[in-house]
């Protein structure tokens, strides 16, 4: 699992940071989460293939998590993909995409699904054969989702010279990959745990976008590998991120404590400070494992 971040800032751009938008590269898929101004120039600039992106999720309909996502549509479209794809995000983004469209007569070279979210209640809305993703119903100024990115187990791994030892015909291996006990000609059961090696453990990210602080989230995202959360303000501007339905370095902290994650990642910074060095101070008097994310910056787990 990797995460790239394009962009971690919060509300304008600047010439040295961008707004929200990241990567996640899970199970050899790449995921866009939130499309802020600078996007496909973020992607260029970390080496992302756009023609790999066949899904993008959106937050919440404000400019700083949103306003790069024509560009990157039509961009798609000059670079001649014919690629399904497909985007998530709160109802009436598909009526803010395709006007836009429609006035610039700039429609795509490939189809556009649209998959229009109004749920209150977490829900997935993605799933294949090695990933699924649910949302995280936040509280923000607008209908606002964070979005729950799950590996499924592989299948096991065979213990090759277990089954030469017990004579196992090679018909019988994907059985036993997919964990079925073997019964042998003389009637004798192997167990699969006694044919196989465990596979890697499937790993969990979660992204919470702009959010004040909300412990409903928790048992969305109990024992989570790696928590994004945003921490837009520090503890001296706290009723500031109440009155602004946003979080500050501690809560997000604290979220991470009563959700039981591995790892914190700060992120989405009030362009107010001078650094961000003091998100992760005050996030460890609370939390011990905390990254910063910062535009260009990759994590891999």
């Amino acid at each position: 699992m990797k995460l790239t971040i394009l962009g971690c800032y919060a509300a304008t751009p600047r010439t040295l940071t961008n707004p929200t938008s990241q990567v996640l590269e899970i199970k050899n898929q790449l995921f866009l989460i939130d499309c802020g101004e600078g996007t496909q120039v973020q992607l260029r600039k970390n080496k992302i293939r756009f023609s790999k992106i066949n899904h993008i999720f959106i937050s919440h309909l404000h400019g700083d998590h949103l306003y790069g996502l024509i560009g990157t549509i039509s961009t798609f479209s000059l670079l001649g993909r014919t690629t399904d794809l497909h985007i998530y995000g709160p109802k009436g983004i598909k009526e803010l995409i395709l006007l836009q469209l429609k006035l610039t007569e700039s429609w795509t070279t490939y189809n556009l699904f649209f998959h229009e979210l109004e749920s209150k209640e977490s829900e997935v809305i993605f799933e294949d054969k090695r990933v699924i993703v649910k949302t995280i119903p936040l509280k923000h100024r607008v209908y606002t989702n964070g979005f729950l990115f799950q590996e499924k187990p592989d299948e096991r791994k065979l213990n090759v010279e277990a089954v030469k030892q017990y004579d196992i015909h090679i018909a019988y291996y994907q059985k036993i990959k997919n964990g079925s006990d073997i019964t042998l000609d003389d009637g004798t059961v192997i167990e699969n745990a006694k044919l196989t090696f465990d596979p890697v453990k499937p790993k969990s990210y979660a992204f919470c976008s702009d959010t004040v602080y909300h412990e409903a989230v928790v048992p969305i995202i109990e024992n989570v590998d790696i928590l994004y959360h945003e921490a837009t303000f520090l503890e001296s501007e706290a009723r500031l991120a109440e009155k602004t339905l946003h979080s500050t370095a501690k809560e997000a902290a604290r979220i991470a404590v009563k959700a039981n994650v591995k790892q914190l990642i700060l992120g989405h910074y009030s362009t107010r400070y001078d650094g961000i060095e003091s998100f992760k101070t005050e996030a460890q008097e609370v939390f011990p494992n905390v990254l910063l994310a910062d535009d260009g910056v990759s994590f891999e787990f």
